[in-house]
């Protein structure tokens, strides 16, 4: 594997938009990432006529670079791509064009939307109906959601795990969520509730699963050098990557002793100056809380199995959140399975608002470095540690 990371700091997120996320949508995702992208555009200080690359994320129903850009008024682009879900295969995406010079100022748009195959309510609206995602409908196999309750049961099995440290990614959660407008929900959950919550499949209830929504984020990439001219703290890329193993289907993974994200941390570590004694901030994914348990005991914080005392030894009771080694917050958002199922953009959003010092009633003081870990198990880990300039 590369130890080679001449892209370090060298490129800024530097304009952030979003629409927030609901339940209860009524927008296009058209709609939603234009908004978006308008608002990452003017935070960054810049026009549209400044932008020369558009990545559109390949969510379900959202709209291609093409569209993006011509609806927003950009005359010329010189990189325009549509990768896969999750967040940070486009960051990295949108970072490589701005270090290669394949573009200036990269705007990065994903527009999420309910769809048939998530929500009930989307699948009674005609147009949603038309929506499509690769998740297949009954009778499904062992590939995609599903896969995740497996793999739950096979950590409670392994390592003799409770319920217990499941229910404390959701309710910190929905704890930090509280403060963050952009949220879908945004009510305190307790333990009490959680174990009495429904069972999706089992072992994961409804509080496991990220939440459907409706809303769009955006990023405007540049240079750090361009990045110094513009209206906010650059937030630079210190080491930023993705990784899979050999056999990485749902139902092919060997196991979890070894998947995708120990290819991502290894990398990181390989790349960055910074790690977990020197974050201030951690943002582990959520899509299901199985997969947090995994970044923790991944990423060092603790050994494989350790994340159930993990959890509880780091575990503020006044506050109802996490808080490692009484300093570091966890997803201070709500991640996934509050704020809502944004694949990551949402944590990466938040991050660089802490970082820049633009957080409100979030604001961690003094912020200088972060931990980012979107994607699971399986096609999509990926990570990222940004700094502050």
């Amino acid at each position: 594997m590369t130890t080679r990371n001449p892209m370090k700091d060298q490129v800024a997120i530097v304009g952030l938009g979003s629409t927030g996320f609901t339940r209860d949508g009524d927008r296009s995702p058209l709609a939603m990432a234009l908004a978006a992208a308008t608002e990452a555009i003017r935070d960054a200080g810049l026009t549209a006529a400044d932008i020369d690359g558009v990545v559109a994320t390949s969510e379900p129903g959202a709209d291609g670079p093409e569209v993006i850009a011509a609806a927003l008024g950009i005359t010329e682009a010189t990189h325009h791509t549509k990768p896969t879900p999750v967040a940070m295969f486009s960051l990295l995406d949108a970072a490589r064009a701005v270090f290669t010079g394949a573009a200036d100022h990269v705007l990065v748009v994903t527009p999420v939307v309910m769809g048939p195959w998530n929500s009930r309510r989307a699948a009674d609206d005609p147009w949603r109906r038309g929506t499509r995602s690769s998740i297949l409908p009954i009778p499904e196999d062992a590939g995609k959601a599903a896969a995740y309750a497996a793999w739950a049961s096979r950590y409670i099995h392994e390592y003799g795990a409770s319920k217990d440290p499941f229910a404390r990614i959701a309710i910190n959660s929905r704890t930090n969520a509280a403060h963050n407008p952009l949220a879908a929900i945004a009510t305190p959950l307790s333990f009490g509730a959680y174990d009495a919550a429904r069972m999706i499949r089992d072992p994961l209830n409804i509080y496991d699963m990220d939440l459907p929504v409706d809303g769009a984020d955006a990023f405007v990439l540049t240079t750090a050098e361009r990045a110094r001219a513009l209206p906010h703290h650059p937030v630079l890329i210190h080491a930023a990557t993705s990784g899979i193993v050999g056999k990485n289907d749902e139902d092919q993974l060997v196991g979890l002793h070894r998947t995708g994200q120990h290819v991502v941390v290894e990398q990181l570590r390989r790349h960055s100056d910074l790690w977990i004694d020197d974050i201030d901030l951690f943002y582990p994914y959520e899509g299901f809380t199985i997969i947090t348990l995994a970044w923790f005991e991944n990423c060092g914080f603790c050994p494989p199995g350790g994340a159930e005392s993990f959890l509880r030894e780091h575990w503020n009771d006044d506050a109802q959140r996490i808080e490692i080694d009484g300093r570091i917050p966890v997803n201070t958002h709500g991640g996934s399975l509050s704020e809502g199922a944004t694949r990551g953009t949402g944590h990466v959003r938040e991050a660089v608002h802490q970082l820049r010092g633009t957080a409100g009633p979030r604001q961690v003081e003094g912020a200088q470095a972060a931990l980012v870990t979107p994607g699971g198990f399986f096609f999509n880990p990926q990570g990222a540690v940004l700094r502050r300039a």
